[in-house]
């Protein structure tokens, strides 16, 4: 009977050791796109690549209002996520003349510098021993 609940226990330890290795997943969904033309552009961006160089980057489809991508084994750490709405799909966030964008844009944390771009320090968030989800306004 021991040897029976030392190779269960042993079973139960392993699963988890298993389950713990690798990445985890961020679920990332804006909630409030002005219209469903074109799509929602996201990065996934650590401290040292920040707006320079994404570690992932997805886009996904409008409807309703709401896009959602998810960025599958990502390892534990600190990341920040951009996103903007690409309303005439050519692949760039567009600006007006003055710098101003024309499209809508968005962060991780939902805190926008309103004279500037997003910084990492309000965009940053942790992932740990489990998934993470996230909404990001415009």
């Amino acid at each position: 009977m021991k040897i029976v609940l030392t190779l269960v226990a042993w079973g139960i330890m392993m699963l988890t050791n298993i389950t713990s290795i690798g990445g985890r997943n961020i679920t990332v969904t804006v909630v409030n796109a002005t219209s469903n033309q074109g799509k929602i552009n996201f990065a996934l961006y650590t401290k040292e690549g920040f707006r320079k160089k994404p570690m992932l980057s997805k886009s996904a489809i409008i409807e309703n209002g709401k896009s959602k991508v998810v960025f599958e084994n990502v390892e534990e750490g600190e990341y920040a996520i951009v996103c903007y709405h690409d309303k005439n799909n050519n692949g760039r966030m567009d600006f007006e003349a003055n710098g101003m964008p024309l499209e809508d844009y968005g962060a991780s944390n939902n805190k926008l510098n309103p004279f500037g771009p997003p910084t990492y320090e309000s965009a940053k968030f942790e992932i740990l021993d489990k998934d993470v989800s996230l909404e990001i306004r415009f």
